[in-house]
């Protein structure tokens, strides 16, 4: 599937909503007319199931015994097996798209996804959106749901972010652009309080930003940031990389996955202030630890002293691309 709609409708296939013992058929015609008319079953009497349908209770029992034939894997999220008895107990949620209203938290991982359509505005209750390890490129912010709490696009082609802070959710307290495309300074301006008042963790680890001042000066306006992942982007090789954001983000509890302790805090007091400090270049140490297919030097070095065999000299050298 190309889209987040099309891979959620391969799921629901998956899942078998529209086939027993879920869906709407014959094993639970009268139960979806009774939905339908209220005022067809007197107060306080239970309706008698008509002869070839199944009970609540028989069908729930199907879904849920692990020998059964339409139980679902155990490897099947929680959310797949509580969205199967939903249906059961409302089957008239399959009707048109009131499926949608249904979840929450949506996870397509690995699914070949290049596009976040406008379809996904169908799930007006959802809270979390996870679509990691696709090709995403571009993400539009007019096709995501307001209520999104939890935006996760790590493993993805994400090299712009223009189009998603147009309109982002303005709830949102996680986003993880973690093994992106990303590179500054015309991404890093994306990320102050403008775009994201509510956010509390961010993750933008292992992408192309180099310029650490002009985004420490946008994350500083995120009054609510606790969390944030830089490592395995250029400017986390700067050597005060570290202390310089402890010391310029106070709110900040989390970095890089190591907690900031009190005690780092003072010892990297007033770092902030002296961005002199901070230099565009890195020291980089690289050991190989071990090379196979080629002579080693050394083999060649032991010849007696005055031999008159020829003299072979190896030498190798490593090039790195940056």
């Amino acid at each position: 599937p190309g889209s987040v709609s099309a891979a959620f409708q391969e799921y629901l296939q998956h899942l078998g909503l529209h086939d027993f013992p879920c869906g709407l058929g014959s094993w639970n015609k009268s139960r979806l007319n009774a939905s339908r008319s209220p005022r067809a079953q007197p107060v306080g009497l239970e309706e008698a199931v008509p002869p070839g349908e199944e009970t609540t209770e028989v069908l729930l029992e199907l879904l849920r015994d692990q020998h059964s034939p339409w139980a679902l894997p155990p490897d099947c999220s929680p959310q797949a097996q509580s969205l199967r008895e939903v249906v059961v107990l409302a089957p008239e949620l399959l009707l048109g798209s009131r499926v949608f209203q249904l979840v929450k938290s949506l996870r397509i991982l690995d699914k070949g996804v290049e596009e976040v359509d406008e379809g996904l505005l169908q799930f007006q209750q959802l809270e979390e959106l996870i679509l990691s390890a696709n090709h995403i490129s571009r993400v539009t912010s007019a096709h995501l749901p307001r209520t999104l709490k939890v935006l996760e696009l790590c493993y993805n082609d994400v090299d712009d972010l223009q189009d998603l802070c147009a309109q982002p959710p303005p709830e949102l307290q996680h986003l993880g652009l973690g093994y992106n495309r990303l590179c500054g300074p015309s991404q890093e301006k994306h990320f102050t309080v403008d775009f994201w008042p509510n956010l509390v963790s961010l993750d933008l680890s292992f992408n192309s930003l180099t310029d650490l001042l002009g985004l420490v000066s946008q994350l500083s306006t995120l009054q609510n940031l606790r969390i944030l992942l830089l490592q395995g982007n250029p400017l986390a090789l700067i050597p005060t990389y570290r202390g310089f954001l402890v010391d310029s983000l106070p709110k900040l509890s989390i970095l890089d996955d190591i907690y900031i302790w009190a005690e780092e805090r003072q010892q990297f007091h007033g770092l902030a202030k002296q961005p002199e400090l901070i230099r565009s270049e890195a020291r980089l140490v690289v050991s190989i630890g071990e090379v196979t297919g080629l002579p080693n030097p050394e083999d060649f070095q032991q010849l007696e002293v005055g031999s008159e065999g020829p003299v072979i000299a190896c030498t190798y050298f490593v090039t790195y691309q940056f």
